[in-house]
């Protein structure tokens, strides 16, 4: 989130170096599916590994224990399961889905960066757009037995949650995860910087909202309107509730919001 904060931020300058690096160099790449997919899947890893390492040392640091919020540590061997198991789906699914997108969508690379507030807007509300969507999706799942057992009882395999477990799903759930994304991007008309940064944002949260640990620092500390790692758990814990990925408003507005206790 830092990397992004400073791309945010960093002056419409900076954002004008890096997409001069990306256009001239690399736009090809970002055309590509098998690339797209690659760099989807190490992201989500990267983003991960901070957690990981924290779950190899929790045990044996005292003061790691107080920000976790689950008591099982998850091992060596169930984590590297999971990461199995999600590049496979990527391999099977999300590979053969990107490609035949990609063929379709007509991208334009413009030679002009965002500026960085026009990135930022576009980024947030892809953020709010997606929220929504997700909220719809989640709750209908929830409701519907047969699409809950059918799209979403793989997610809940996992009752306490760990980092790598955000993705962690079906083939069709990650598939419908990323329409909801290419949705997102294209109804706001984002420009390519911005939906890479959409992107980054996205999978970071999602590792955030599955970490496991409530850190003072973290976002939903920071932003009340964030849901985090505590507001997820107990979507995990009890099946029900907190349906929303990023922000807390559509749950308090349906009723669906769980109260949260610490450390369950």
């Amino acid at each position: 989130m830092i990397v992004v904060f400073l791309l945010f931020f960093g002056g419409d300058r900076f954002l004008q170096w890096i997409w001069d690096f990306i256009y001239a160099e690399r736009h090809l790449l970002l055309m590509s599916p098998h690339f797209s997919v690659c760099a989807a899947f190490s992201t989500h890893l990267i983003f991960s590994a901070p957690f990981m390492l924290l779950d190899v040392f929790s045990p044996h640091v005292g003061w790691l224990q107080k920000y976790r919020l689950s008591r099982e540590v998850v091992g060596l061997h169930q984590r590297f399961r999971c990461a199995t198991r999600i590049l496979w789906k990527y391999i099977v699914g999300v590979l053969p889905f990107t490609a035949l997108f990609v063929s379709l969508r007509r991208t334009d690379f413009p030679d002009r960066a965002p500026s960085s507030f026009h990135a930022f807007r576009e980024c947030v509300s892809c953020m709010l757009i997606f929220d929504t969507l997700f909220f719809i999706c989640h709750y209908t799942i929830h409701k519907i037995p047969w699409l809950y057992h059918n799209i979403h009882r793989i997610h809940h395999q996992n009752r306490d949650t760990f980092a790598l477990a955000a993705q962690d799903s079906s083939i069709s759930e990650l598939l419908s995860l990323q329409t909801l994304a290419f949705t997102s991007a294209m109804l706001v008309g984002c420009h390519p910087f911005s939906e890479i940064l959409f992107r980054l944002v996205n999978t970071w949260m999602a590792v955030e909202d599955h970490c496991g640990y409530e850190f003072p620092w973290a976002l939903h500390r920071l932003l009340p309107c964030f849901g985090g790692a505590p507001h997820h758990l107990a979507h995990h814990q009890h099946f029900k509730g907190n349906f929303a990925p990023y922000f807390r408003h559509w749950d308090y507005i349906f009723g669906t919001s769980l109260p949260i206790s610490a450390n369950e």
